[in-house]
């Protein structure tokens, strides 16, 4: 259902005195959320917008600005020919304008207020969280300067440019080269399609307006030493003088006040009485006041928050190399999470809506996310700080690829210095937030280069977190762990001393939901399905498989992913945040099982993934009945499994098989038929079907990319006997790679 939005006659009276004699509206944009018509000039993320170090006074600018396109080379414009609303970006329905800028062109942007009367004599800082991708803004006519980075705030100190009791006016500029550039951009393209969305162009996140005293607290480090029992803080100033001194209070919910002082440009420690650890299950957060003081006077104060946990590497009692969080090994488990939106793309609709998906995904049981090759507002860390989310934060991908057997990226010197810049001001704008545990700075070898050297330079810039190198594809044995991305999967990597193994993507499974979607038709994900009950037995399925890859050294497992986006169907939720896709109870259940003890898996049929396994084999289609145990099977060839192309992702080929079909029979002794629960150990490319002793006990479709484990339950019981068993697999080549191994395993839950 398409949402309208419409103010008539408005007046915009945050700051100021503009005044829109006309009309905005929301464009009709293909798919809209419930809080879109909560979207007003007045009301356009009213919220303040950097929670961890907060004044009271502020102003903030978002709401109503004139907007105009012209050519990259032009210069500004006389007049302005659109209204466009704050902080949404232009290509947007929530803009009002919906249009696209494109490489070729540039954004300009202006509004006019006023300085508040009250505010105390000092300096003004206008402050621009996030602008995609280079800026340049004006005050008065004076150029305040320029800035290039999509995903980092900046600050422009306009003391000077004011003029004293008048009316200001504000002028911003903006190029954005999308795919075009080699500039960190994420999934952002010209024309999307598949995996690949709609460009944003300009103002995404709160614009707003600052009274700071002539000598202020600019910045706070905040680092939680857990064994210590202490926080280290490290306070950056502007204007302060030799003499002046820093004080932080800190206060638990128990009114306990602990707290130290020293001089300015001194890191300070606040010795905490018995910490309260941070973690999913238990989100504690400190109150923290900072005061810079000159002579017994403050001179400027703000207000904060902290939390105590440690993320780090350790084994566990079976000598596993594992994620631990506060010294205990902690599964983590939860969506690829990308954060877009059907009405405001980069930017969501209200600070409800950035909310809501955290909250569906903690009622889900997930515990922590992976913010995709995207960085958000910092109310959305504030949220999983407050809630309990760990995250792991990628770095924006841009420029080239290289496949998982290429070399690293040659990056232009311009090229490398911006990824650089911006992945550093990245770090240090979101390094206090303790939900962050990990930082990914390469994505499935997309503008990945000098692996080693970011990796240490990441790892020395922010020693309190972990590195994951790269995700997926291009490991190059450097950075804190191991990550494979496996579709549908699960999947793991073997185990390491030194690093953790972790499953970085896998799932991906798609349905499309009439009314919720992008578009009617040609929807996309890498594996569809018609029903929700479909899809839940689906997902569960995989639940099931990856349950005891934990106890096999898996130490996370990351779901794509949270929504659908655009085209894309594989959400947890669909696009608009309408309708949880899957049964929300049975998803919640199977999550919790993760953080038990994992099951065991013992082998009642072997594959072939570690010793060779004999098998009798066709490729042209045999006799009716070729599937029943007493079929005679002798003129059959002979050859060790597994059998397919030796380029199929995850095959571990004996027997080269390369035609559309293969038919393939085993025997086996058993010396007795009781089991636990019972599955096939199966590795397919692509459609199989699995006979015991001529009973058909399992239709696999699609591909896996790995052995995983696929429930057949009581078919599979009932067809086993005591002595002698036949195992019979067809398996159909349709395109792409071609592989297929089966066994048997049984699968013990562990004690609780």
């Amino acid at each position: 259902m398409k949402t309208r939005l419409l103010i008539l006659s408005m007046m915009l009276t945050i700051g100021g005195t503009l005044c829109c004699h006309g009309q905005w509206q929301a464009a009709d944009g293909p798919l809209m959320t419930r809080w879109a018509q909560e979207v007003s000039p007045e009301k356009a993320h009213p919220e303040y917008p950097r929670p961890q170090m907060v004044r009271d006074k502020w102003l903030n600018l978002n709401g109503l600005w004139e907007c105009t396109l012209a050519t990259r080379e032009a210069d500004r414009p006389e007049t302005f020919d659109e209204w466009i609303l704050v902080p949404f970006p232009i290509e947007s329905a929530l803009s009002g304008v919906m249009k696209k800028v494109g490489p070729d062109n540039r954004l300009w942007y202006r509004r006019t207020f006023k300085v508040p009367a009250d505010w105390p004599a000092g300096r003004v800082l206008l402050h621009f969280e996030a602008v995609d991708w280079d800026a340049t803004a004006w005050l008065n006519g004076q150029e305040l300067g320029s800035h290039r980075g999509g995903y980092d705030p900046f600050t422009f100190d306009i003391t000077k440019a004011l003029k004293p009791g008048r009316e200001q006016e504000l002028v911003l500029s903006v190029w954005d080269p999308t795919d075009d550039g080699t500039q960190p951009r994420g999934k952002q393209v010209k024309e999307p399609k598949g995996i690949w969305y709609t460009s944003v162009t300009g103002i995404w996140q709160t614009v707003w307006l600052e009274p700071v005293p002539e000598a202020s607290i600019g910045a706070l480090e905040m680092v939680p030493d857990v064994d210590a029992g202490v926080l280290r803080l490290s306070v950056e100033t502007s204007g302060a003088q030799k003499g002046d001194t820093i004080k932080a209070v800190s206060m638990a919910e128990d009114d306990v006040f602990m707290g130290s002082v020293g001089p300015v440009g001194k890191p300070l420690e606040i010795k905490l009485k018995e910490p309260k650890l941070w973690s999913p299950d238990s989100p504690f957060l400190y109150d923290l006041k900072v005061e810079l003081i000159r002579n017994d006077r403050t001179l400027d104060a703000v207000d904060s928050y902290f939390g105590m946990r440690k993320i780090a590497l350790g084994k566990d009692k079976d000598g596993i190399t594992r994620i631990m969080l506060n010294g205990r090994f902690l599964f983590q488990y939860g969506p690829l999470d990308q954060g877009w939106w059907p009405d405001g793309l980069y930017t969501a609709p209200s600070d409800e809506a950035l909310r809501y998906d955290l909250e569906v995904l903690k009622d889900l049981g997930c515990n922590m996310l992976r913010k995709h090759v995207k960085v958000e507002p910092r109310r959305l860390y504030y949220w999983c700080d407050k809630l309990g989310l760990l995250v792991w934060q990628d770095m924006p991908s841009g420029d080239k690829y290289i496949r998982g057997n290429e070399p690293d990226l040659k990056r232009s010197p311009e090229s490398a210095q911006q990824f650089e810049l911006e992945l550093g001001r990245v770090m240090d704008n979101l390094r206090n937030h303790p939900s962050i545990v990990i930082w990914v700075p390469f994505n499935e070898g997309w503008g990945q280069y000098d692996t080693g050297r970011i990796t240490d330079w990441v790892r020395k810039r922010d020693p309190s977190r972990l590195v994951n190198s790269t995700s997926g594809w291009t490991d190059r044995g450097t950075g804190d762990m191991n990550d494979v991305h496996r579709y549908p999967g699960p999947g793991r990597p073997e185990p390491e001393a030194d690093r953790a193994i972790v499953l970085g993507e896998f799932g991906g499974l798609g349905l499309p939901l009439e009314g919720h979607t992008w578009q009617a038709e040609k929807n996309w994900g890498y594996r569809s399905y018609k029903t929700r009950e479909d899809l839940t037995e689906a997902y569960i399925s995989l639940m099931h498989r990856l349950h005891p890859m934990i106890g096999e050294g898996l130490s996370a497992a990351v779901y794509t992913q949270t929504t659908d986006v655009e085209i894309e169907v594989n959400g947890l939720m669909t696009y608009d945040r309408a309708v949880v896709k899957m049964d929300a109870k049975r998803l919640a259940e199977a999550h919790r099982r993760l953080h038990g003890p994992p099951p065991v898996v013992s082998q009642v049929v072997p594959t072939s993934q570690q010793e060779a396994q004999s098998w009798r084999y066709r490729t042209t289609k045999p006799d009716e009945g070729w599937q029943q145990p007493d079929h005679d099977d002798s003129s059959w060839q002979e050859g060790p499994g597994g059998f397919g192309a030796k380029d199929t992702p995850g095959a571990i080929v004996r027997t080269e098989w390369k035609s559309p079909d293969i038919w393939l029979r085993r025997s086996f002794t058993l010396d007795d038929a009781d089991f636990n629960e019972l599955s096939l150990m199966v590795h397919h490319d692509e459609d199989a079907q699995v006979y015991v002793n001529g009973r058909l006990v399992a239709e696999l479709t699609g591909y896996t990319t790995d052995y995983v484990l696929a429930h057949a339950g009581k078919k599979l019981a009932a067809a086993l006997k005591k002595g002698r068993n036949v195992l019979a697999v067809h398996c159909r080549q349709t395109r792409g790679g071609q592989y297929i191994d089966v066994g048997i395993s049984d699968v013990k839950p562990a004690e609780e």
